[in-house]
C-alpha cells in the first residue's frame, strides 16, 4: 500500500464507479472462508479481479474468490469475494483496504462474514453466530498517529437486531482475532475461553476497526466451521473449514439475503 491509503482507497471507489457505473453503495460485504457460495443468494451482478482495482492484491488462501461484484436492485451491493488476511505480509492497510474503499464508495453499513472456530459446545459446525464484541489478538490495529476511536458499539446493536428480525433465533457470540497462520494451541484456546471469548479466527476485527474509524456501520457474522483445538480431540485443517462453508451455503445464503433485506 501507499504511505496514504486512504487517498488509494479513493483510488479504487472511483474506478469501481468508472467499471460498474454505480455512483454509491448502500451495503458492503466481506465474503470469508467457504462463504462464496453464499454470496449468489444476493444477486448476479458485474464482477472482475479485485486486483485490478487500485490498491488490492489477490488472496492468497484457499476459498478466497479474489472477486468483487457489484449487485443492484432495491439496495446497490458491494461484494468482495475474498479478503487479505494480516498473516500473509502486506501489512494493516492492505488488511482494511476493502472498508476504506467500501466507504469511500459511499457505503453506510459493512457486512463482515468469516469462517470461525467454535469454543462453545452449542455452537456446533454450520451454526451462524452474530459478532456482539471482539477480542484482537493480533497486537496490531489499522489506525495511525493520534486516531482515538470509539469501539463501545464496533459491532452496531440496531444490525444485529436487524439480523435477529430475519432469523430470531440467531445467537451471538465474542469473536477472538488471533494472528494465523497456524491454529491454535488447545491452551490458547483455553485461555480464550477464560477471557470471554466464544468465537475464534483470523480476520475480521482490524476490518471492523476501520469501519467505524471511517464511521461505517458494522454487522458481524461467523459461520461455525470446526470446534476449536482441544475440544473435539480432532486435528485441524483448512480443508475442513472450507467443506463445511460449502455444506452450509444455501442456508446462510438465504440467511444473509433475508439480513440484507431488512438494512
Amino acid at each position: 500500500m501507499t504511505s496514504n491509503p486512504h487517498h488509494t482507497a479513493q483510488q479504487a471507489a472511483d474506478e469501481l464507479r468508472s467499471r460498474t457505473g454505480v455512483d454509491s453503495y448502500d451495503v458492503a460485504l466481506v465474503m470469508g472462508s467457504g462463504w462464496a457460495p453464499a454470496a449468489d443468494a444476493l444477486g448476479d451482478g458485474v464482477e472482475f479481479p479485485v486486483a485490478e482495482l487500485p490498491g488490492f492484491m489477490s488472496p492468497e488462501v484457499g476459498g478466497h474468490k479474489g472477486v468483487v461484484r457489484s449487485v443492484g436492485g432495491e439496495r446497490s451491493l458491494l461484494v468482495f469475494l475474498g479478503r487479505t488476511h494480516l498473516y500473509e505480509g502486506h501489512g494493516t492497510d492492505a488488511v482494511v483496504h476493502n472498508v476504506r474503499t467500501a466507504a469511500a464508495a459511499g457505503a453506510s453499513a459493512v457486512i463482515l462474514t468469516n469462517a470461525a472456530g467454535s469454543l462453545r459446545p452449542d455452537f456446533a459446525v454450520g451454526t451462524p453466530v452474530l459478532i456482539a464484541d471482539h477480542l484482537n489478538m493480533t497486537a496490531c490495529s489499522p489506525l495511525s498517529g493520534a486516531s482515538f476511536v470509539d469501539l463501545t458499539d464496533t459491532y452496531t446493536a440496531s444490525l444485529r437486531a436487524k439480523a435477529r428480525d430475519a432469523a430470531a433465533d440467531l445467537p451471538e457470540g465474542v469473536y477472538a482475532a488471533m494472528p494465523g497462520p497456524h491454529f491454535e494451541t488447545p491452551a490458547e484456546i483455553r485461555m480464550l475461553r477464560a477471557m470471554g471469548a466464544d468465537l475464534v479466527g483470523m480476520s475480521t476485527a482490524l476490518e471492523a476497526i476501520a469501519a467505524r474509524e471511517a464511521g461505517v456501520d458494522v454487522l458481524g457474522m461467523s459461520l461455525v466451521t470446526n470446534i476449536a483445538a482441544g475440544l473435539s480431540g480432532e486435528p485441524l485443517n483448512h480443508g475442513e473449514v472450507l467443506q463445511a462453508g460449502r455444506a452450509a451455503a444455501a442456508d446462510v445464503g438465504a440467511l444473509l439475503a433475508a439480513i440484507v433485506g431488512r438494512l
